[in-house]
């Protein structure tokens, strides 16, 4: 289906349910095509521990720096 993109704002959940239920829709300004409505394609669930046992974590991580901590709360500690 070609549409013109005036018609798409007045009716755009109509369309947007159309195209959920299969159809391609083409959006059109001045009967040039600009891009086509079509449903969301779901791309797979993520994968957990992709970057496992390629770095490892220092033992001092969550140690406080006492540089750091004079620049944030002053040398009053």
């Amino acid at each position: 289906m070609k549409i013109n993109i005036s018609e798409v704002k007045a009716n755009l959940s109509k369309f947007v349910n159309m195209a959920y239920h299969g159809e391609r829709i083409v959006i059109l300004k001045n009967n040039i095509p600009l891009v086509d409505i079509v449903p969301h394609q779901i791309e797979g669930k993520r994968t957990l521990g992709l970057l496992a046992g390629q770095f490892t974590v220092p033992d001092d991580f969550l140690d406080e720096d006492d540089q750091i901590n004079s620049m944030f709360y002053g040398d009053d500690q």
